[in-house]
């Protein structure tokens, strides 16, 4: 397996020549930065697999980092670190896309478990797709709009965007309301009324020119939820609009 490699996003010096020095030693590649602007650029430019990212930085706060990696890179995880106490910061960084946190002081084992962990969810995250087949057409996720033969073209909001990408890369089987509020939402489903995901899903079969009856290409699979259906394997045929 190739080596992970992580980036880590934290002004104290000690601290992050620990979180790095015990990241090293468990076999991860390192990049470090030790400012928001510099972690920001790092962040967006260069190949890593995971960020631990602070939330108090000079130049550029974590929160604000955060909301421009999940533009630039929405399929990137994301451990935030944060002082005791900031229990808003923590919930504004979940809701904004962060995988996890990890409140400071912590421990070198809790901060490597939380790593591991994240890291073994982040396969189930969609990979960055360029676009997608569809009948009639391609959906062009760099630049969230559908193409169709006709010439005609249709923007994409970035939830539709994110919405078709994950479908497309977990072709093969039905992904439930609750995942994709999860995964794609990046939401906690509990107490969440999943009735806005079927909004967005009709939303975007309409764009689709989705229309017939049972739907074709997002299909509804009966008590599981949401498919790909142009390319799902017909042993998942089990549709109903």
């Amino acid at each position: 397996m190739p080596t992970r490699r992580i980036l880590v996003i934290e002004d104290d010096a000690a601290i992050r020549r620990g979180i790095v020095d015990a990241l090293q030693f468990s076999g991860y590649a390192t990049f470090e930065a030790s400012d928001g602007r510099t972690g920001l650029d790092m962040a967006v430019g260069c190949d890593c697999d995971l960020l631990l990212l602070d939330l108090v930085l000079p130049h550029k706060d974590g929160l604000e980092i955060l909301g421009e990696v999940r533009k630039a890179r929405p399929t990137l995880p994301v451990i935030i670190l944060t002082a005791r106490g900031a229990e808003a910061d923590r919930i504004t960084g979940l809701k904004l896309g962060a995988d996890d946190y990890v409140v400071k002081p912590f421990s070198v084992g809790e901060l490597l478990a939380r790593v591991e962990a994240v890291l073994r969810r982040s396969p189930e995250r969609p990979i960055d797709l360029a676009a997608i087949p569809l009948p009639g057409g391609t959906a062009d996720l760099a630049r969230r709009e559908l193409r169709f033969d006709d010439g005609q073209r249709v923007e994409l909001s970035e939830r539709e965007s994110e919405l078709l990408r994950y479908l497309a890369c977990n072709l093969g089987r039905a992904i439930s309301r609750d995942e994709i509020l999860a995964r794609v939402w990046r939401l906690d489903p509990k107490g969440i009324e999943t009735r806005t995901i079927d909004m967005h899903v009709a939303r975007l079969r309409e764009k689709l020119r989705d229309t017939s009856t049972p739907p074709r290409i997002i299909v509804t699979v009966r008590g599981k939820g949401y498919a790909l259906g142009h390319c799902k394997p017909a042993a998942d045929s089990g549709d109903d609009a």
